[in-house]
């Protein structure tokens, strides 16, 4: 067993009660690497396949989760997330609760399910990819906002790129010529909910061989208001100004610089992204029939 931990997280009695929890289930040698920063956190995960893992516990937000299953992808290891971060949009897209006792559990006894992974610009994500207003927003609650208010730093940062200016787009979705016009944000997901919790793709499941794809049109305070609000309270596509499809390819070309982001991580500003549905890419460990009767308590 291995453990990849960002130090800079905690969650419970922290990182001494999940090793004292790991060693309660009798394992043989443990591997434990921890990591100050997510970026690391890819050559600590191939290390431990490299080392013999067969099972490698990932604890830490979206960022280090999505570098390891970058790293692990095709490798058939399972991964066990430990969510000790902010937002945790995939654990909680897979029912893996906010309590470590909880995850460590499934991580032992829960099922063992293989999901997809989107691969964008040479990169894997899990949960989604996004370009234009959610990156800028990610970016912006980035800067030390998060470690200080938690999810409002989305909140906050949402608010202040509300009134960004649209940019013109061409989207192809596999080789078709789908979208073409001004937008303010372009999202790939592979599950249903995404940053804040908001329910993006109402009918997304990540192991279905499809990345959703969708395109926001919406300028202004106002129309951004209309839109959330209606993918808060109905379904995404209702909405005037989004689009939605799905696709196993997707090229979208940009007229400006804009930012991206990969599973609530900046990565800076691209004028191309092209991505793809890796179909079955990670095996995960979710909520099954095998964890103990404590665990549903």
């Amino acid at each position: 067993v291995a453990v990849v931990a960002h130090s800079g997280k905690s969650l419970d009695g922290g990182l001494d009660e999940l090793r004292r929890r790991i060693t309660d289930e009798d394992v043989g040698d443990l591997l434990w690497h921890e990591v100050p920063k997510s970026r690391k956190a890819s050559k600590k995960a191939r290390r431990a396949i490299r080392d013999g893992a067969d099972l490698v516990l990932v604890w830490g937000g979206d960022g280090i989760v999505q570098r390891c299953v970058d790293a692990l992808a095709g490798s058939g290891v399972p991964v066990a997330i430990i969510p000790a971060g902010t937002a945790n949009l995939l654990a909680s897209n897979l029912g893996i609760p906010h309590d470590l006792a909880a995850a460590v559990r499934i991580a032992f006894h829960g099922a063992r399910r293989q999901i997809d992974l989107g691969r964008l610009n040479g990169e894997h994500f899990a949960v989604m990819a996004g370009v234009g207003f959610d990156a800028d927003m990610i970016a912006d609650a980035d800067r030390g906002a998060k470690q200080r208010l938690g999810r409002l730093a989305y909140v906050r940062a949402g608010l202040r790129h509300v009134r960004g200016s649209l940019t013109p787009v061409q989207i192809e979705v596999d080789g078709t010529p789908w979208f073409r016009g001004e937008a303010s944000c372009v999202l790939l997901g592979n599950v249903g909910r995404i940053t804040g919790g908001i329910p993006a793709f109402d009918d997304a499941r990540p192991d279905d061989g499809w990345l959703e794809v969708g395109v926001a049109t919406a300028g202004g305070t106002l129309q951004w208001a209309r839109t959330l609000g209606r993918m808060a309270l109905g379904r995404s596509d209702e909405s005037p100004f989004v689009r939605i499809t799905r696709a196993r390819k997707v090229d979208v070309r940009l007229a400006a610089p804009t930012r991206y982001e990969l599973d609530g991580g900046d990565r800076g500003e691209v004028r191309r992204v092209k991505a793809r549905v890796v179909p079955g890419a990670i095996t995960v460990c979710v909520p099954g029939d095998r964890e103990p009767a404590a665990a549903s308590a």
